[in-house]
């Protein structure tokens, strides 16, 4: 359930509430505006009397919430969350774009690529320490070594960077290095790694599932949110469905049922749902249309030669191409960017 509170309630008798939710045992989560207050519960209402909290001083109303996710439900926190990572923010006022290489292959491919996006107006670096691929016999990542290299490439270019996890052990080695880690379409649902990154501190940006409802992606960002950690940016990486001109399905319309649902920043992966980077244009421009908060492109030196992911990556001259033709999609969305 939310709690209501009156325009203007007093911190008194928004603290007596509060204090009689967390004295039955449940978790408060309090979101305050510029006049009203809402309360939202968390925990087996049961333990508490609808009928005690409305006598309560200057409680407008209840609202029951019959969703199974609570802390990122936009009911419990009507205005748009803007979460940093780094030294820049994913939200509602900007276009965030991430990129880099599917995979880190060596120090100084990281660092080529690091620096070309920083100049087309990339904020965030992604790349791969960590593959978790379909065959075995595929490249799996430099792992910590990886991390290391996007360190370098930190502190050589001011980016904020970006890697997905798949372990405990590597959100650990992550922790150390990188400013924001990744769960994959792959481990969206494996709850236990979602729980380690909600106790790591660090921002999370979670992937749907391959074949993932949207309830069931906004349930594993609970899996985070609960564990204390509010810092999570969801990622739409097109699911599976029966068509096979492109590697995925974008799910487009995600965009703004989640932003009607959820107050957690959303962003676009073009490339990977699409497979293919004549594709990741179009899709790019279309997804910001849809009110996407960011874009995460595939961006490789040698895309012929990529240890993973070539067919889908742009050039570092495609992608500077391509955000150029962004800015006059950012203007009429009303989007901040370089």
């Amino acid at each position: 359930m939310i709690i209501i509170m009156k325009p203007q309630a007093a911190d008194t008798s928004i603290n007596a509430v509060s204090n009689y939710i967390t004295g039955s045992g449940l978790d408060v989560h309090l979101s305050k505006g510029t006049e009203v207050t809402i309360i939202g519960v968390v925990g087996n209402k049961s333990l508490i009397s609808a009928d005690v909290i409305s006598s309560m001083k200057d409680v407008e109303r209840i609202v029951p919430v019959t969703e199974s996710y609570k802390l990122s439900n936009r009911k419990f926190h009507p205005d748009p969350t803007s979460i940093t990572v780094g030294n820049t923010q994913i939200g509602p006022e900007n276009l965030t774009i991430m990129a880099g290489p599917c995979a880190v292959e060596s120090e100084e491919q990281l660092l080529e690529i690091a620096h070309a996006v920083k100049a087309s107006g990339a904020t965030i670096l992604r790349g791969g320490a960590y593959k978790p691929r379909t065959s075995p016999y595929s490249f799996q990542g430099l792992e910590e070594e990886g991390l290391r290299y996007m360190q370098t490439a930190k502190a050589e270019t001011g980016l904020s960077t970006v890697c997905e996890v798949v372990s405990l052990e590597a959100i650990n080695a992550a922790a150390k290095y990188v400013d924001m880690i990744q769960i994959g379409a792959r481990n969206m649902q494996n709850f236990m790694l979602l729980k380690e990154a909600g106790r790591s501190g660090l921002p999370v940006l979670l992937k749907r599932g391959l074949c993932a409802t949207i309830d069931e992606w906004l349930n594993a960002a609970e899996y985070i949110m609960a564990e204390g950690n509010p810092n999570v940016v969801l990622c739409e990486r097109g699911i599976r469905t029966y068509e096979t001109s492109t590697r995925n399905t974008l799910d487009l319309s995600a965009v703004p049922v989640l932003k009607e649902k959820t107050h957690l920043p959303i962003i676009v992966d073009p490339s990977h749902s699409t497979g293919h980077y004549k594709y990741v244009p179009s899709m790019a421009k279309a997804a910001i249309a849809a009110g996407a908060d960011g874009l995460m492109i595939e961006v490789h030196n040698d895309p012929a030669h990529a240890l993973s992911d070539g067919p889908q990556s742009l050039t570092c001259e495609k992608f500077d191409r391509l955000t150029g033709e962004l800015k006059p999609f950012c203007e009429i969305v009303n989007r901040s960017f370089k």
